[in-house]
């Protein structure tokens, strides 16, 4: 009987450590389900973050563009402005011609009145 029940305790001992390892190969197939799910939705997250990035830099690149051509055409404009130095010199030389035409004015009338005289 000795030998019988050692040999009964072996294989109880067997069966105790087969359904150990059973639940612990169970536990594992879960767990890299488990990732592999998480991995899954971690890579469409991350797609979705990436098409949404393409599109706003494009938006960007789009606006970029457009303050270029809109920054050539004020500086086109720019080129025909008046600078204020050419202004300030326009000015000067129509104050330098007021007088003359105060004393037009006068003569003008000065001859109104020679001529209402005779």
């Amino acid at each position: 009987m000795d030998t019988q029940s050692f040999q009964q305790n072996q294989i109880n001992g067997s069966e105790i450590r087969l359904n150990e390892i059973e639940e612990k190969q169970r536990l594992l197939k879960e767990r890299t389900l488990l990732i592999g799910e998480n991995l899954i939705s971690t890579k469409e997250k991350q797609e979705k973050e990436n098409i949404e990035l393409k599109t706003q830099i494009k938006f960007l690149q789009e606006e970029i563009k457009e303050l270029k051509n809109l920054n050539k055409r004020i500086l086109y404009e720019l080129k025909n402005l008046a600078r204020k130095s050419e202004v300030e010199i326009l000015q000067k030389q129509f104050k330098m011609f007021e007088p003359l035409e105060i004393a037009r004015i006068k003569d003008i009338k000065e001859i109104i009145k020679k001529e209402m005289n005779k």
